[in-house]
């Protein structure tokens, strides 16, 4: 099996590092100051479970060009939900009609933009459930616990069997939609995490900032029930137990959370590193998923509508970092939600 990461950038160089690793063909495809780095360095991948690969620079495919994915029988699309659009153009220019495709990206609708965009292709639907840092210096490093996940298909199976149970595993799912979900309600922290310029460590230790990603959840959730859509399990606790366990008191959730979910010290939110370095975020394709459900539904989702509007301010270069209490002041407006406590 021939593999093409299209957008090799934190997640796709991880995936590719890990995927090759197990012996698998892979390009990558990138920028050019992604390839020139690992050029000088090689690739290396790391995790908070101490698992290491290095790759020298000669043992790296790596193209700046779409047209390395025209081989490919399989294309991992890791490209940011923004560029969906022309990604999609640069795959029905250069891949192979009986190609397989397979949206690693966030929020709920990539999958189906690619299938009204590419027709003649199989897309299928993926999810990657941890966040990955570029240290620099070739270096990458996943610094949280959790495994690709992918739409049952003939061809995931493949990938899964031939992945193996290393860094690159692949769990399969017939409900990629509630899997989406279930990510999308545990990635409505990035924001908060981005807005608090802490690492996620820092931050999640925090049980005001807490309070805030538990309401914008408490809000998905009863959407959610509304459409009457029905959110996978992801990790360890069910989805409506999330806000509970999220908001629990510090002594509590470093005891049950933090203790049991490895989350490294260096490691941010994918928006948090999108703040630093001055580029677009994918809020729309995250609160703004919920924001755009409460519409469909004729409702309003006030929460996570006004965490969208503070981080289109950073986007436009109003720069802050929210303290616990200004943040929950600001997005709560000081009300609190029954039998929660927030």
């Amino acid at each position: 099996m021939r593999i093409a990461i299209m957008g090799a950038g934190s997640v796709g160089c991880y995936i590719g590092a890990a995927w090759a690793a197990a012996g698998l063909d892979v390009v990558l495809i990138g920028r050019r100051s992604v390839r020139d780095e690992i050029a000088a360095n090689g690739l290396t991948a790391t995790d908070s479970e101490g698992r290491r690969i290095e790759a020298r620079p000669d043992e790296v495919e790596f193209s700046t060009n779409p047209r390395a994915m025209a081989k490919a029988d399989l294309v991992a699309l890791c490209v940011k939900s923004h560029a969906t659009d022309e990604a999609a153009k640069e795959i029905r220019k250069h891949a192979r009609r009986d190609a397989v495709l397979i949206s690693f990206q966030n929020g709920i609708g990539n999958a189906d933009r690619l299938k009204s965009a590419l027709p003649a292709f199989t897309v299928l639907r993926g999810m990657v459930p941890f966040n990955v840092a570029r240290l620099g210096n070739g270096r990458w490093h996943k610094g949280v616990t959790g495994m690709l996940w992918a739409e049952d298909h003939p061809a995931t199976r493949g990938l899964a069997e031939a992945s193996g149970h290393g860094p690159g595993a692949l769990r399969l799912s017939n409900d990629m939609i509630g899997v989406a979900w279930g990510k999308l309600l545990i990635n409505l922290n990035n924001a908060v995490n981005a807005l608090s310029g802490r690492t996620l460590l820092e931050q999640l230790g925090e049980r005001g900032y807490r309070r805030i990603v538990a309401a914008s959840q408490v809000e998905a959730l009863e959407l959610l029930e509304a459409a009457g859509i029905r959110p996978a399990q992801i990790g360890p606790f069910p989805p409506k137990l999330l806000p509970h366990v999220i908001a629990a008191p510090d002594f509590l959730f470093r005891r049950v959370v933090l203790k049991t979910q490895k989350i490294d010290a260096r490691a941010r939110s994918s928006m948090a590193d999108d703040f630093a370095a001055g580029r677009p975020t994918e809020i729309d394709w995250l609160n703004g998923e919920v924001v755009a459900l409460a519409r469909r539904l004729g409702r309003r989702a006030p929460v996570n509508e006004r965490i969208v509007a503070l981080v289109k301010q950073a986007e436009a270069g109003v720069e802050r970092s929210w303290s616990s209490d200004e943040l929950r002041e600001h997005v709560l407006e000081g009300r609190a939600l029954p039998g929660f406590g927030y």
